[in-house]
């Protein structure tokens, strides 16, 4: 059986998806009973368990033969990353004395970078899961292509796409969730020994100016882009709530300055099949 957390999100229902349809069976790891009823109903079956709790999780992960883990992303931490730090302790607790078969985690390009930005949450946990006694795949995925759901409406609306990814002519590394469940899912099911890095991107880097043409085909008409000035980032992210925005400012400078790639070395790398106007389509199919 194959324990999958965050299967109510994007990547997670996808890993769940496509190993119910592989005639897999599955653990529906859920923070809330009622979140499992969907995947009840499609014949897997649940465990209720918060990320952050590590007794729960090590109920949750016994007698797995693989698990899916995915720490839920915060675009506004507080200071110092502790949230972070508690997942990935409690994850590492619960992975220690449960002792699945393998471990699949969601990370990201860039987890590697020491230098100091939002995705160092991600590298805590690739450190805290590293060493584990049993089997470990980092799955480093590329920028998202479905982060352009929050472009949907005023592309519809208003005929622009703000973008903090520049110069505007840059092709970016991207990746659909649809490419990363799929892949999620197909690591699940391999064997292997130690830790064994994973890096994804999609059949093609993109641009923001490609995705703006995308948006200009798909809804017929002419959307235009807007690149967001560096200099309003902080008084912007604050308004938004985040009391510590140099996170993620640090992130976009590491993207547009090309110092967050990935790793490359001994990492395996695979490249989706999902394309940016696909991934739109059904963005945009979702309203």
């Amino acid at each position: 059986m194959y324990g999958v957390t965050g299967i109510t999100g994007r990547v997670g229902g996808v890993v769940g998806r496509t190993l119910l349809e592989e005639g897999r069976p599955v653990r529906a790891i859920v923070r809330a009973a009622a979140r499992a009823e969907p995947w009840i109903g499609r014949g897997a079956e649940a465990a209720v368990a918060d990320i952050g709790d590590a007794e729960a999780l090590e109920r949750a992960f016994t007698g797995l033969e693989g698990v899916f883990i995915l720490a839920p992303p915060s675009f506004a931490p507080l200071v110092g990353f502790p949230e972070a730090r508690r997942i990935a302790a409690a994850l590492r607790t619960a992975l220690l004395r449960s002792r699945p078969g393998r471990v699949v985690c969601l990370s990201t390009i860039g987890a590697q970078v020491k230098r100091a930005n939002l995705l160092n949450q991600l590298g805590i946990l690739e450190q805290a899961l590293e060493s584990l006694p049993v089997p470990v795949a980092f799955l480093r995925a590329a920028w998202f292509m479905e982060n352009a759901a929050w472009d949907v409406a005023p592309a519809r609306d208003r005929g622009v796409v703000e973008t903090y990814l520049q110069p505007v002519e840059k092709r970016f590394p991207m990746v659909s969730v649809e490419d990363v469940g799929r892949v999620a899912a197909e690591l699940l099911q391999q064997r292997w020994t130690g830790r064994r890095v994973v890096e994804l991107e999609g059949p093609t880097r993109v641009s923001p100016r490609e995705i703006g043409g995308a948006f200009s085909r798909l809804l017929n008409l002419d959307v235009r882009l807007a690149a967001v000035p560096r200099e309003t980032w902080q008084r912007r992210f604050e308004a938004e709530g985040n009391v510590w925005p140099e996170p993620r400012i640090q992130m976009l400078d590491g993207f547009n300055e090309g110092w967050i790639e990935f790793e490359g070395g001994g990492a395996e790398a695979r490249m989706g099949v999902v394309g940016i106007e696909d991934a739109l389509k059904q963005l945009m199919r979702r309203g």
